[in-house]
């Protein structure tokens, strides 16, 4: 070739590990202020990334974990961004491998890890940013009881997900800016996700952060119509155990327990219309809950399933 024609291009080398930290989590905290997805990726494919593309959301999900609830949602929304453009769901998928073998030392900074990375791989596969059968490759393979957690915990959410639409809103994040409508579903996903796992400190973690503490009258009401909703006798002794931990921690105050169960005995005549045994059911619920202190004696006597029962039974009034 006549050397006019020599076409000179330039390359940019790959980047080693350390270089791509160097550049790429700077990054990422600029995106937690700004929350442009576009301009991440505008940055990313300026750079070389070539077979360590796993890093990059493995970084994003481990700045996430030790940082806020608003920082984990965009984080979310990143890595369904990215999924297409600069990574492939493969590639998401080995940064998430790589997550579960680091838990052991992610819980040192984030004792939480395990539950927060089942979140993130939940919304992944919901945001079909990670291969559906994510979770199925794991199935009998994990040693690491931590991984086994994080595992657990987005089989669960996944679960329920075909009941409660998307997972959009699995970081809680905003509660008192959302509408009504999300913070119940909100509430009833938790309450569910409580009684397929019986883990009550995830149900108080997921509470707490929906920031919504005026409105935990909501998840008294749920929980009770929940109950009423289910069958057999473990749902009412759960829901009583979540909540007389939500009342001994001052998650759900007095006026609030009141309030929830005041809604429930001024709808259980259309509540009997779909659930026949709701009085019974509301019975049984109302007087374990005074029993373990949860409700005062005048919430417990004001039940209407009580008065009900009492006229049935010759007049039985309160104990």
């Amino acid at each position: 070739m006549p050397q006019g024609d020599t076409v000179y291009a330039t390359v940019t080398p790959e980047l080693e590990e350390a270089e791509l930290e160097k550049n790429v989590q700077p990054m990422v905290l600029e995106y937690f202020e700004h929350g442009d997805t576009s301009e991440v990726m505008a940055l990313l494919q300026g750079l070389n990334l070539g077979e360590r593309r796993g890093a990059v959301p493995a970084l994003a999900v481990v700045l996430a974990l030790e940082g806020k609830a608003s920082h984990r949602e965009l984080t979310s929304r990143l890595l369904a961004d990215l999924v297409g453009r600069v990574l492939t769901p493969d590639d998401l998928a080995a940064a998430f491998d790589r997550m579960l073998r680091d838990l052991p030392d992610l819980i040192l900074d984030t004792p939480e890890a395990p539950q927060m990375l089942g979140q993130f791989i939940a919304r992944a596969v919901a945001d079909h940013a990670l291969p559906l059968d994510f979770l199925e490759r794991y199935k009998g393979r994990v040693d690491c009881e931590h991984a086994r957690a994080a595992l657990d915990r987005a089989a669960v959410l996944l679960r329920i997900k075909r009941d409660v639409n998307h997972l959009d809103n699995v970081w809680g994040v905003g509660g008192g800016q959302r509408p009504v409508k999300h913070l119940i579903k909100e509430m009833s996903l938790l309450l569910r996700e409580y009684l397929l796992s019986g883990e009550v400190s995830e149900a108080e973690r997921c509470l707490r952060q929906l920031e919504v503490p005026h409105f935990h009258h909501e998840l008294v009401y749920e929980a009770v119509v929940l109950v009423l909703e289910s069958t057999g006798e473990t749902p009412v002794a759960m829901m009583v155990r979540l909540l007389k931990v939500l009342w001994e921690t001052g998650l759900v105050t007095l006026d609030q327990m009141n309030r929830g169960f005041q809604r429930v005995y001024e709808e259980l005549g259309d509540i009997s219309l779909d659930v026949p045994l709701a009085h019974g059911l509301l019975e049984k619920l109302v007087d374990l809950c005074f029993e373990e202190g949860v409700i005062t004696k005048q919430l417990r006597d004001a039940c209407p399933a009580r008065y009900m029962a009492g006229l049935q039974g010759g007049g039985r009034s309160g104990r």
